[in-house]
């Protein structure tokens, strides 16, 4: 088709060019023709006028004899085959060879009458409204002692000009299609002659994509279309013999590639991936396109590219860790890289093999993190009750008082810390790919669980006198979630509420849906959080108030918690709050609706 639309657009811009000249000279000719007998005729004409006006100008002189003049003119209009008109200054006409004067409209508007009155020979092309033809009028001002006294005017028919000029044009319109006709011929020839060796290019070029390496053109035209089909064929010749060793390396890394667990990469000694096996397809989604670029394209890290580069050039084993993000999940590689070294001590490419280590990596992240933040957490209540404990052994049991005080506050202190680790271990719990992964989603009544963990709560926001509403805008409001999950994100938002909200405070739990979305707001009046404090109150361990935190039993995890298990939902949180005016926790969860 390339070559069938190139060849059309060799003959259509060929006989294009053909066409566009014809008309061309073909327009020149007929327009030459016809303004050079226009011309010759106007200055046979104008000389004729200037006769008539040496012959008459007398007669103009004084007072005018219509009649005389009219018959003089008629007599010389019959010698010399032109149509003579005189009209006088106001443009009536005096006399016309032809026909009367008396009843020939005024001339005054005549382009060539107007012309002449004012000192000027003038001319014009019209259809006579007497005649009813082509003529061409040419006039000349009559002069009595310089002064004009009218207007001579003559006038021929254009009939002989008109039939030259269609002799002419049937001549251009014969020798253009004879001509066209030639070019017609010479153009398919010319297109053919060059579009013929690119069709056979073009087979070639397609048999050898189809796999046929020994194919080769051979054209002999002495141009730039030889030259191609030469470097087609030394292309060919490069890419037969390139394939033939890639084959060579495949059949050698085939067997040890096979049924093997890890991800194994082989690269070449550019870096770019040459073979995979399935757990590396299946490991970092290779696909075929992917075949042949480097491997910061296909793994997307610069570290294993180093890595790789640094082998290749000491030619030794080397064994890194490599942390990456494969489509979307962070995950860590022991990554042993070994190179491929020819009969020549050259290296001709790397064996990658990725042993996936993401999981141990995750334990002993979460083991150190759970270690730190435990430690630091538990030190507080264990100090002092360590404290307080020593006071007693010190003799503060002898009083009462104190001795019962001291213990309230170990008690106290114990109980806060078997909170934390309450949270702690939900919080491990919650970490585990396991436990979330037995964990399925459901439809669950927003409103039932609101109302539940209202009641439940009851005796905590009743004891400070305050008062916990539920509105919502219908009902039932059904959203995708865990009900176990959920409640504890309720429970969890909703007992800060009741904690740093004084006594006859307001809490108001608010549902509505919007968009196929379930909106949940825990609103109160309470003391509220430091807007530079905001961005940060969902770190674990974060407090606002550390010494106002402990005292009221927070453990500093609830809200690391809450939107922990918000976000494994689908959803997502967020807050606004102002100082002694309160704090509105939004919750976003996708509901059930198709």
């Amino acid at each position: 088709m390339f070559t069938r639309n190139l060849r059309n657009r060799l003959v259509l811009s060929f006989l294009a060019l053909i066409l566009f000249t014809l008309v061309a000279l073909g327009s020149y000719i007929l327009w030459f023709f016809y303004q050079h007998n226009i011309t010759s005729l106007n200055s046979a004409m104008l000389n004729q006028a200037r006769i008539i006006e040496e012959l008459i100008y007398r007669d103009m002189s004084g007072p005018i004899q219509k009649g005389q003049i009219d018959e003089k003119i008629k007599e010389l209009s019959s010698r010399i085959d032109l149509r003579v008109t005189i009209v006088d200054t106001t443009g009536v006409v005096i006399a016309d060879s032809q026909q009367n004067p008396e009843l020939m409209e005024n001339h005054l508007d005549r382009s060539e009458i107007a012309a002449a009155l004012i000192g000027n020979n003038g001319n014009s092309i019209r259809t006579s409204t007497t005649q009813d033809k082509s003529l061409l009028y040419v006039s000349t001002p009559v002069f009595y002692h310089d002064e004009i006294t009218g207007v001579v005017r003559v006038a021929m028919p254009l009939d002989h000009v008109d039939a030259g000029y269609r002799k002419i044009l049937s001549a251009l319109l014969a020798t253009s299609c004879l001509t066209f006709l030639v070019a017609i011929t010479f153009s398919l020839a010319l297109a053919y002659k060059y579009t013929r060796p690119l069709e056979e290019i073009i087979e070639t070029a397609n048999k050898i994509a189809q796999g046929q390496l020994n194919q080769r053109v051979f054209i002999k035209t002495g141009d730039e279309l030889e030259i191609l089909a030469h470097a087609l064929n030394n292309l060919t010749s490069s890419l037969e013999d390139k394939v033939n060793d890639i084959i060579a390396q495949k059949h050698k890394l085939e067997l040890i590639l096979q049924n093997m667990g890890d991800a194994v990469i082989l690269l070449d000694r550019f870096g770019k991936v040459t073979t995979a096996n399935k757990t590396a397809i299946t490991t970092f989604g290779i696909t075929e396109q992917m075949m042949g670029q480097h491997n910061i394209q296909v793994i997307g890290n610069s570290l294993l590219d180093q890595a790789i580069q640094g082998t290749l050039q000491l030619q030794e084993n080397k064994l890194i860790d490599l942390k990456t993000n494969i489509h979307g999940r962070k995950r860590v590689f022991q990554v042993f890289l070994a190179p491929i070294i020819s009969a020549e001590n050259d290296s001709t490419g790397i064996l990658t093999v990725f042993h996936d280590i993401t999981t141990l990596q995750e334990i002993h992240d979460r083991q150190a993190d759970f270690v730190t933040n435990a430690s630091h957490e538990l030190a507080t209540p264990l100090t002092a009750i360590k404290g307080f404990a020593e006071s007693l052994l010190d003799g503060a049991l002898a009083q009462p008082e104190l001795g019962e005080k001291f213990v309230r506050i170990i008690y106290n202190e114990s109980d806060r810390m078997h909170r934390l680790i309450q949270d702690l271990l939900q919080l491990a719990r919650l970490n585990a790919q396991e436990y979330r992964e037995q964990i399925k989603l459901e439809p669950i009544d927003i409103i039932a669980v609101l109302t539940a963990v209202k009641q439940d709560m009851a005796p905590r926001w009743q004891q400070k006198n305050q008062t916990v509403t539920l509105e919502y805008s219908q009902a039932p409001l059904t959203a995708l979630a865990h009900p176990d999950w959920f409640k504890q994100v309720i429970v969890n938002l909703l007992e800060n509420s009741i904690k740093y909200t004084p006594a006859t405070g307001k809490i108001i739990l608010t549902c509505w849906s919007k968009n196929n979305q379930i909106h949940i707001a825990v609103q109160d009046s309470g003391i509220g959080i430091p807007a530079k404090d905001l961005p940060l109150i969902f770190d674990r361990f974060y407090r606002v108030d550390k010494a106002r935190t402990r005292s009221a039993g927070g453990t500093g995890l609830g809200l690391a918690i809450v939107k922990f298990i918000v976000e494994m939902l689908g959803g997502h949180i967020t807050v606004q709050s102002k100082i002694d005016v309160g704090t509105t926790f939004t919750i976003t969860l996708p509901g059930t609706e198709k």
